[in-house]
């Protein structure tokens, strides 16, 4: 039996209805599997053992406020499992970093997916940057001239932070804003970080195109949708998913980025591609599994653990 243990947010608060980790995890329990559960806190690097306080997973069931049955708590080794999966969710902070290099001391011995090494140098707003034939007009500064200059060329501009997720403090500012000194105090008076400024696509309204690709191919994508009015398509902020068939720039970019995947471990991946500009690869947590199969009809959870079974 595989041992499988899984570095997620708490459990018990997840949306079943859409939570990728919660899809994964099902698929896994199917195969046969053990399932052990523990929130990033409860990870501690002792005598040189790294050790994980949790829970064995006992059920899980698609049943709100009834989905999982958990059983005592306890103690393990890290380098005694099979596989981790490092799920939790960004930000990608100080905290998430600090956990990459405390699962790279297990891994590969225990297999950790993403592998963790390549997580922390592969920033969603940073590792596309190796593939700038593909992006947007882009600058990612502290420096307010070069913002303003930016903003001058192209007008209209998309504001958001370097290490963000979930399409928070996102900003849309055109021709005629007045407000983008004070959103870059906001932005620099909170963080000693840059920020990062993008080309406006207006193709966004047509929606954001979600693939995901485990081990470099393709599983499968969705249309992400913004409400009207609304500049984000993020489905957990009123983006509506709908079917998607990929047209050749997004096949090629999905080639274009085959390799580097498969060579750094990045198993599970999701890039955002807008109007044929590929703005985000995630690698911390993906979503869109459950949205995906439940469109295409297909199982991404059963393609992605075919992908990590074949690693063990």
């Amino acid at each position: 039996m595989t041992k499988i243990s899984i570095q997620m947010d708490p459990i018990q608060d997840i949306d079943i209805l859409s939570d990728t980790t919660f899809d994964i995890a099902i698929e896994a329990l199917k195969r046969g599997h053990e399932l052990f559960y523990y929130e990033p806190k409860n990870l501690s690097y002792l005598h040189g053992n790294l050790i994980a306080e949790g829970q064995p997973i006992i059920e899980l069931k698609r049943e709100i406020n009834n989905h999982v049955k958990l059983g005592n708590k306890e103690k393990r080794k890290l380098i005694n499992e099979d596989v981790v999966l490092m799920r939790q969710d960004p930000p990608f902070d100080m905290g998430y970093i600090t956990y990459t290099h405390l699962l790279e001391s297990i891994h590969p011995n225990t297999l950790v997916v993403n592998n963790p090494y390549e997580v922390r140098n592969a920033p969603e707003k940073l590792y596309v940057n190796q593939f700038k034939e593909f992006m947007p007009e882009t600058i990612i500064t502290r420096n307010i001239d070069d913002i303003k200059n930016f903003k001058k060329d192209f007008k209209k501009i998309i504001i958001k932070p370097l290490y963000g997720n979930g399409g928070k403090q996102i900003f849309y500012l055109d021709q005629d804003s007045k407000n983008l000194i004070s959103l870059l105090e906001m932005f620099f008076e909170n963080s000693n970080e840059p920020i990062i400024v993008q080309k406006y696509l207006p193709e966004v309204e047509k929606g954001d195109c979600r693939i995901i690709l485990i081990d470099g191919e393709i599983g499968g994508a969705i249309n992400r949708v913004p409400q009207k009015g609304e500049i984000r398509s993020n489905l957990h902020v009123g983006g509506k998913a709908i079917k998607k068939k990929l047209n050749s720039k997004e096949l090629l970019i999905c080639e274009a980025l085959k390799n580097s995947l498969k060579t750094k471990g990045l198993v599970l991946v999701g890039i955002d591609i807008i109007g044929g500009y590929l703005t985000e690869i995630n690698v911390t947590s993906p979503t869109c599994v459950q949205e995906i199969s439940k469109i295409e009809n297909i199982n991404l959870s059963s393609q992605i653990w075919n992908a990590i079974e074949n690693k063990i």
